[in-house]
């Protein structure tokens, strides 16, 4: 019987990671076409009506940067907990809860000035992220809890607490009977940089960036790793396992409560259950394919960006925008299959064969 098998290679393919990442790209964009063929659209056209739509002038361009922000900071903020070996899954709730503390400010200074109005909801927002993410922080580096299920379980706590808001003491008096949390105040929302983006895009960068270095450059960072690939090494060196894994949870839920803050005095009028629309979970899909790497995490946030923007344009020639969606996927095999195949070759092997 003939069975494949996985050698590892001698030396990985030229070009690695980003070899990959535009292999499993291409077969993503092939295999979407052929779905969209099949379905009975022209894969020529969506393709360059998405294209269009992302990237086709500075309008476009603007919206794609606008959804890139918070794709980046979640993807940042599953990236710095990836780092130590633990696992956020919670930055959907953690950008909504930010959003949250955002608009709790916004209540409170109503009548500060613009700048300090903002600024101060992004701080709340950061306060309020760290927050959400400090019970599980504390379980898992107390008593040792799976920090998959408490941050999974806190995203649906999160919806229901907003909910809870908005149908109750939040409820916007001059709603006219409907269920909305009150407007936010004019001055809260972000200056403009072009067109629609705004200078949440620059906080990003600078956030990253700064991450970025913390965790590549700093001896904290060089700890960090340390304590993910082995935990009796970090003992050894006298790495505090508590206070890192605390740290570094607490420091995930900062960066997507953030980008909950971004999103709501950027995007958004008022609090909304809705206001972290699923930037959470893609997030997890953008660490992974920047390998869990903050320097990675831009780019491919401004690629999927691009493609849920894309998306949403196609359904104006009868397209469902679910085409995004399977593209993401198809992107997210496409590129993790291809890193397989630079570092190990498909061989056919014969099978033992035990007689009775």
């Amino acid at each position: 019987m003939i069975r494949p098998l996985l050698v590892r290679r001698e030396k990985p393919l030229p070009g690695g990671q980003p070899l990959a990442f535009v292999l499993g790209s291409s077969v993503a964009l092939f295999l979407g076409a052929a779905l969209l063929w099949v379905a009975g659209d022209d894969p020529t056209e969506v393709y360059q009506r998405m294209l269009s739509a992302s990237f086709g002038d500075l309008e476009a361009l603007s919206a794609t940067i606008n959804r890139a922000i918070p794709l980046a900071l979640a993807g940042l903020a599953v990236a710095i907990a990836a780092t130590m070996g633990l696992w956020n899954i919670g930055a959907e709730g953690q950008i909504l809860f930010g959003a949250t503390a955002a608009a709790w400010v916004a209540q409170i200074g109503n009548a500060w000035s613009g700048p300090l109005l903002i600024v101060a909801m992004l701080v709340g927002a950061t306060f309020g992220g760290a927050l959400w993410a400090l019970g599980p922080a504390i379980a898992k580096a107390q008593i040792g809890v799976n920090e998959i299920i408490t941050t999974l379980m806190l995203n649906e706590i999160a919806v229901r607490f907003v909910r809870y808001l908005i149908n109750g003491p939040w409820k916007d008096p001059e709603g006219f009977g409907f269920v909305q949390a009150p407007a936010l105040p004019d001055q809260s929302e972000l200056p403009g940089l072009f067109e629609r983006a705004h200078i949440g895009a620059l906080v990003a960068v600078a956030v990253l960036a700064v991450v970025g270095l913390m965790v590549s450059r700093s001896s904290w960072g060089y700890e960090l790793r340390i304590a993910g690939s082995s935990g009796a090494t970090a003992t050894y060196a006298g790495i505090s396992l508590k206070r890192k894994t605390l740290a570094v949870l607490v420091l995930s839920g900062a960066v997507a409560g953030l980008a909950g803050g971004i999103e709501l005095t950027g995007n958004a009028t008022r609090l909304t259950e809705t206001v972290s629309n699923g930037y959470g979970f893609a997030g997890i899909i953008v660490a992974a394919l920047a390998l869990m790497r903050p320097s990675g995490v831009a780019l491919v946030a401004v690629l999927f960006g691009a493609v849920q923007v894309g998306g949403q344009s196609i359904k104006a020639i009868g397209v469902s925008d679910a085409v995004s969606t399977v593209l993401q996927a198809l992107i997210l095999f496409g590129v993790i299959a291809a890193g397989v195949l630079v570092a190990y070759r498909l061989e056919l092997a014969k099978a033992k064969v035990h007689s009775l």
